[in-house]
């Protein structure tokens, strides 16, 4: 409320005084004494700030890349349609990306599960009522009646 009493107020003030307070000039100090500092200083401050700014800028698109190569993995892995934002993405980081370690310790071990699942073995455990003991004593027994019989035929 005070700051609106002032800017109606006060402008008309200044203008019935005749503008007889004495205004500093604002553009006669530089930004450098403005802040304390030498030209010098200024620049080198002004050039760690913009060093800072593309340091910090190469590290977020890095990350940004990561997290584009992780949303590509998943893709491939589900065979859902590819994004050409995260190809962008991947492509403007212009260093190798690669899946973080704890990740791709990740998708080893289910790559393990999923082959294991995907083998004869794996498929039969799957199936509930099937014994699986029962099944390679049977599969040994059959071998064993096979090498007899080989080498039976050997002997003849």
């Amino acid at each position: 409320m005070a700051f609106m009493v002032k800017h109606v107020v006060g402008g008309q003030l200044k203008n019935l005084t005749g503008g007889l307070t004495e205004e500093k000039p604002e553009g006669e100090k530089s930004e450098a004494a403005a802040k304390g500092m030498t030209q010098e200083e200024f620049e080198e401050y002004q050039q760690q700030l913009e060093e800072e700014k593309q340091e910090r800028d190469a590290n977020f698109a890095q990350k940004k890349a990561e997290r584009a190569t992780i949303r590509t993995h998943f893709r491939d892995k589900y065979r859902l349609p590819k994004n050409e934002l995260d190809d962008s993405q991947i492509q403007a980081a212009r260093d190798d990306v690669e899946l973080p370690t704890e990740l791709a310790k990740m998708i080893a071990e289910d790559n393990q599960e999923e082959e294991q699942k995907q083998s004869v073995l794996g498929q039969l455990t799957n199936i509930q009522s099937v014994d699986m003991g029962h099944l390679k004593g049977k599969a040994q027994a059959t071998l064993e009646d096979l090498k007899s019989s080989a080498e039976k035929c050997c002997v003849m």
